[in-house]
């Protein structure tokens, strides 16, 4: 009933005001009005004898004017007026019953579709004005909103600071929003259901409508097709506004999450340009001690004359002197290659020298392992920086010493492929778990899983992986139970690169 009202009241031209009692005292004011307007034109069409087309025009004008300022009832109430004047000076000129005539049937019914279709004009000219004014008002808020979200402090959470700002700029009852990456929920307002499930129902079952009843808009979040959180609002907003916010939130909210990575990526360079500085700095002071401890070691054992047990000391001390050696270079080296200081002295090298010089270097290490050297090309050459790609091969055998399986053999192969040499060493230990194969080239990174523990400072694939890539070349890993794992370094060996014999 009271939407058909409410169409009658639209269709018709009623118009509301406060107050019945003044409603009905602007009722009659208008229509009293009116009336005064066609007794005022019948009595001058009466005393200067107008011809009865002329009265007509004049009091369709004033029917018209009613319809289009005060409604169509009040203009239904001045045609009949018009219609009873105009017939009683009619009458009494032609002594005739105005009940009758049949002309005032006739200018009644048009004076009544002439101020039912202008009354309905008026309305809707009003009612398109007003939605065009409310429009405008939406436009205005939903840029105060855009501009409001590209000031926000994107360093906190955008869910609590993007609530206020709906609820604020919109002028809503109660507001509430979702963040599913944070699982977090924020509200402004009050609501009298529990808004975080309210909120995440929303989320979770993808449910977008709009209640006219209750005044409340729900909306999925989304990035593109895909649901970053939900809005739920309650207040008098458009549904096409609905959109557009949920739009700008998820657009903060892809704001935020891109600020927070560029934050944390710049956070973790740096600080792993201090870690770089700090080893590079330690590495250096160690040198001068370490120097000092094997020369040290060496004369005691030069001099002769020690017992058993001081030459066996005097060999402990030498050899762990000349691990720390080791490490510190490998720190210094690491650091110079991160910071771009190291250049390529590039010269033809015997790929199978290159590996047998690092397998006697690796003596020690590979005394208890099988090592096999597979070199389909026993002239293969490739031109290269000797030190950074012995180094290379020394990770690589070394990292396979450290988890191979007592018993089983290292492979150690070489093959030219189109234009790259080939480097690999397979091995038979644990398998590396597929999340870890592509950071275990990473410096300090060491895998998750327990069996994969071994003693050592995480940075020896990384320097692999760097010399690789400083020849314009590439590593990689494959491991599975039954292959066992393998170390891939693939080496660019362009034809003026190649040397054959």
């Amino acid at each position: 009933m009271s939407g058909a009202y409410s169409y009658a009241r639209t269709f018709f031209g009623i118009r509301r005001t406060r107050g019945s009692g003044l409603r009905a005292l602007l009722f009659v004011l208008e229509c009293t009005l009116g009336i005064a307007g066609v007794v005022f034109v019948g009595v001058l069409a009466h005393w200067f004898q107008w011809l009865l087309p002329i009265a007509a025009l004049l009091c369709l004008l004033i029917v018209v004017s009613t319809a289009l300022l005060s409604g169509f009832w009040q203009a239904v109430v001045v045609s009949l007026a018009a219609v009873l004047v105009q017939s009683y000076f009619t009458a009494r000129e032609a002594a005739m019953n105005a009940a009758q005539d049949p002309v005032n049937s006739v200018t009644l019914l048009a004076f009544v579709l002439t101020a039912l279709l202008v009354s309905r004009l008026s309305a809707r000219v009003t009612e398109h004005a007003k939605e065009s004014e409310s429009w405008g008002g939406q436009m205005h808020d939903l840029y105060e909103f855009t501009r409001r979200t590209l000031q926000m402090n994107l360093h906190v959470e955008p869910g609590a600071q993007l609530v206020e700002l709906v609820h604020d700029i919109f002028a809503l009852e109660a507001v509430v929003v979702f963040d599913a990456d944070l699982h977090e929920t924020y509200q402004s307002g009050f609501w009298n259901e529990d808004p975080r499930e309210l909120a995440q129902n929303v989320y979770y079952f993808e449910t977008s409508d709009d209640d006219s009843e209750t005044g409340i808009a729900r909306r999925v979040v989304r990035l593109g097709t895909v649901p970053v959180g939900s809005i739920v609002m309650r207040g008098d907003t458009s549904p096409l506004t609905n959109n557009a916010i949920a739009s700008l939130v998820a657009i903060t909210f892809d704001r935020y999450r891109a600020f927070a990575n560029e934050s944390r990526i710049e956070t973790e360079r740096m600080a792993e340009q201090l870690r770089s500085t700090v080893l590079d700095s330690l590495a250096h002071e160690y040198k001068t001690p370490l120097t000092a401890i094997r020369a040290a070691s060496t004369g005691l054992g030069e001099m002769g004359h020690l017992s058993a047990a001081q030459a066996e000391l005097v060999s402990l001390i030498d050899e762990q002197a000349g691990q720390l050696s080791d490490l510190t270079t490998r720190l210094l080296t690491t650091a110079r290659l991160d910071a771009g200081e190291v250049t390529i002295h590039a010269v033809p090298v015997g790929v199978g020298g290159l590996i047998d010089e690092v397998v006697a270097g690796l003596g020690d290490r590979l005394a208890s392992m099988k090592v096999a050297i597979d070199l389909p090309d026993d002239n293969l050459v490739l031109c290269c920086d000797r030190r950074l790609m012995s180094m290379l091969l020394t990770q690589y055998i070394d990292n396979a010493c450290k988890y191979s399986i007592l018993g089983t053999t290292i492979t150690i192969r070489a093959v030219q492929d189109k234009a790259e040499v080939i480097f690999s060493v397979h091995s038979i230990g644990p398998v590396i778990p597929i999340a870890d194969r592509e950071r275990i080239f990473d410096r300090y990174y060491r895998s998750s899983t327990s069996s994969n523990r071994a003693a050592g400072t995480g940075i020896g694939l990384s320097v692999a992986k760097r010399a690789a890539v400083i020849h314009g070349g590439y590593v990689w890993v494959i491991s599975d139970e039954e292959q066992g794992t393998t170390f891939y370094a693939a080496i660019p060996a362009p034809e003026q690169k190649r040397k054959s014999r």
